[in-house]
């Protein structure tokens, strides 16, 4: 294996590594940016994403000069990146003499700081759409097919990872939304035992008790139950009271 593929193998590893506690999207997205430099041989790389509602945005980039963020403003609206992320497809490699009668403003932009040939890569999984991978060139001509599907396979790679850690981080929403309501169910069954003991009712009557005063005060039934704990066996107060 070459120097080439050992760094190709680690950078899948890093895109899909997003077990880890301390997952950063951002980083995540920095650390593809940079590879695309380092793989392909391209002179500059940039992540656009679009999330639900909101409009195609940059947020990450292998270079943070002036010249290309203000390019990479503009490719939000216009250009490759644009048109790959709403069509869903790769667009070019394509030099800027191609370019010129489809993105004008775009391609002038795109000279103005230097580039020569430009490509973008969609971010997708299935019916999934995140956004575009953008590449630049100085030189043209300089992107091979192989070039482009690896683009594509490494913006695959950031994709899957991405929509891993979503459902992970949902999952352990889940967890703790399931754990919290556990924990609630056992505190109001304790407390129902003993404010029934205290009262000398059943424990549905204690129950029924509890929940009129939470909603009374606005209050959650969980919350009404730990107090009836504390106190041993005593409703708390209205608040303004």
């Amino acid at each position: 294996m070459d120097n080439r593929d050992e760094r190709l193998a680690a950078t899948f590893v890093e895109l899909a590594d997003t077990l880890v506690s301390d997952f950063d999207l951002v980083e995540l997205l920095d650390t593809l940016a940079i590879r695309c430099t380092e793989l392909l041989g391209v002179s500059a790389a940039a992540l656009l994403l679009a999330p639900p509602g909101i409009e195609l945005r940059q947020v990450a980039a292998s270079d943070s000069g002036y010249a290309l963020s203000d390019l990479l403003a503009m490719a939000q609206h216009d250009g490759p990146a644009w048109q790959s992320h709403h069509e869903v497809k790769v667009i070019g490699p394509i030099d800027l003499d191609g370019a010129r009668t489809q993105w004008p403003d775009f391609t002038e932009a795109a000279e103005r700081v230097g580039y020569r040939e430009m490509c973008a890569v969609p971010m997708r999984l299935r019916d999934q759409v995140l956004g575009a991978l953008l590449l630049l060139n100085i030189h043209p001509a300089k992107l091979s097919a192989t070039d482009v599907q690896l683009a594509q396979a490494l913006a695959d790679a950031a994709t899957i990872g991405i929509l891993h850690e979503r459902v992970l981080r949902q999952q352990i929403d889940l967890v703790t939304q399931l754990h919290t309501a556990l924990q609630s169910r056992i505190l109001i069954e304790q407390a129902k035992g003993i404010l029934a003991a205290r009262t000398d009712t059943s424990v549905d009557q204690a129950f029924e008790l509890m929940r009129g005063h939470a909603r009374r005060h606005r209050r959650r039934t969980s919350d009404i139950a730990r107090h009836v704990i504390d106190t041993r066996g005593t409703l708390p107060a209205p608040e303004n009271s």
